[in-house]
């Protein structure tokens, strides 16, 4: 636009001086003025030329620039991407070689050995017994070994008396409850026939079906809770077999430490007893087990129950519970849970093959032949305590004879002299006598010998 006008004024200027004729103007004065104009022009170009150079050259180097910056962005994100795949692919390679070594590792029985005695220390390191639970535990809980048990089927089963309790001394828990029942406690609310049975009880006496019946009877007309109650207070007394003991702290330490090294790894424990039901579950209420077993996974010898009112009716279809209402003992009799008992209860109340059974004598030996029936889906061990510890227990069994017939029937035995460090709790030892006659009123022996007297007439 400036050119243009700068040629039109240069064209104008002599015309007009020419059609006016009022003023002479030379001739080099107009050519320099075109002259001046073309500079001008000139310089105008040259700057603008400069400018657009400028601005050229400036959006070439920021073009530049960012090229630049993008390169080494993409060099990083390269860089970074080729770190990943290595750091990856070696992590890969960490985790295949740990699963090979993992795969190829022999069992190292040092190592199993330092396992089991952290968690199982009232156990002699080299107890061959042990050392097969920790490896059968370990294998059981492992997702990749063949032996895997899933939580829910890692059923144990444990006896009580003689297995987890003491019963070498005189006699267990139940019979000396009944005894104190019918002779010290309470001889006022029993027959003088179960005072007489009570006095005849000795060492080497049956604990059988016929006994049981008996202890049914001498507690009839008690609720269900009044029994639980009472069977607490006969535990506080103390036995006099041993020294600082009461009848609740029979507890053998290293199978309470069984119990609860199972529990951690996921068992569920369930106590399978000869002794009556509600007995039992006071019994490990108040015990080092007690975290371990709820009421409900006890398994026991079983009185009849009925609601208070109805102990003569026949049916318990034939009247309802109401809100209030006691559970008693009627005094009768439904099965005592030894031999074969043991194992249809246990089917009828867990519903499954256990994969682990501890007892302690041939009463127990269904339970364990239930625990490793072919049938069972899973891999089952079975043991069996030997009392043959007649320093710290009563204990008379000879392990040699003991030992080989339970490995004959596919039994791990337990040596309570040589595999348990310790049975009891510390202060507790044996006393110098096993067997004291109960202190009994003369008033109960005399009502006793005049019934016995009375009974060998009638016959």
């Amino acid at each position: 636009m400036k050119k243009l006008i700068s040629l039109m004024l240069a064209l104008a200027l002599p015309l007009s001086i020419t059609a006016c004729n009022s003023t002479s103007i030379p001739a080099s004065t107009t050519a320099a003025a075109v002259e001046e104009t073309t500079a001008a022009e000139s310089v105008e170009a040259s700057e603008e030329e400069t400018t657009e150079a400028a601005t050229t050259a400036e959006e070439t180097t920021k073009a530049e620039t960012t090229k630049a910056e993008e390169t080494t962005k993409a060099e990083e994100t390269t860089t970074a991407a080729a770190i990943t795949v290595e750091e990856t692919k070696a992590a890969e390679e960490t985790t295949e070689a740990e699963s090979a070594s993992e795969e190829n590792k022999i069992i190292d029985f040092t190592e199993k050995k330092a396992e089991k005695t952290a968690a199982l220390p009232e156990w002699d390191p080299s107890s061959k017994a042990m050392q097969s639970l920790v490896e059968f535990v370990s294998a059981s809980v492992d997702e990749n070994s063949k032996s895997y048990i899933p939580v829910k089927d890692r059923i144990a089963v444990f006896d009580m008396d003689g297995t987890l309790t003491c019963e070498t001394f005189f006699t267990y828990y139940d019979t000396c409850m009944f005894i104190s029942y019918c002779l010290e406690d309470h001889p006022e609310k029993v027959s003088d026939d179960l005072k007489q049975a009570a006095l005849e009880l000795k060492p080497g006496y049956t604990a059988g079906e016929a006994l049981a019946r008996k202890f049914a009877k001498a507690y009839a007309g008690m609720t269900v809770k009044e029994l639980y109650d009472y069977a607490v207070e006969f535990g506080q007394k103390k036995t006099p077999s041993f020294n600082n003991m009461r009848y609740l702290d029979g507890f053998y330490l290293p199978m309470v430490e069984v119990v609860k090294y199972l529990y951690d790894n996921d068992y569920t424990i369930y106590v399978v007893s000869g002794t009556e039901r509600t007995t039992t579950r006071a019994i490990v209420a108040n015990s080092p087990i007690s975290e371990y077993v709820s009421p409900s996974h006890v398994i026991g010898t079983e009185f009849e129950v009925k609601v208070k009112g109805n102990e003569e009716v026949p049916s318990n279809m034939d009247f309802k519970y109401k809100n209030g209402d006691e559970l008693v003992l009627t005094g009768g009799f439904i099965q005592k849970n030894l031999n074969a008992n043991k194992t249809i209860w246990i089917e009828r109340e867990i519903g499954q093959y256990p994969v682990l059974a501890f007892g302690n004598s041939g009463s127990d030996t269904s339970m364990m032949n239930y625990a490793l029936d072919e049938r069972n889906p899973y891999p089952a061990q079975a043991y069996m305590v030997v009392a043959d510890d007649n320093v710290r227990e009563w204990g008379n069994q000879k392990w040699d004879e003991k030992s080989a017939d339970y490995e004959k029937q596919g039994y791990i035995p337990i040596s309570m002299k040589n595999d348990f460090v310790n049975i009891y709790p510390e202060g507790i030892t044996r006393a110098d006598v096993q067997y004291h006659e109960p202190e009994v009123k003369a008033a109960v022996t005399e009502t006793a010998a005049e019934t016995t007297a009375e009974t060998q007439k009638a016959a």
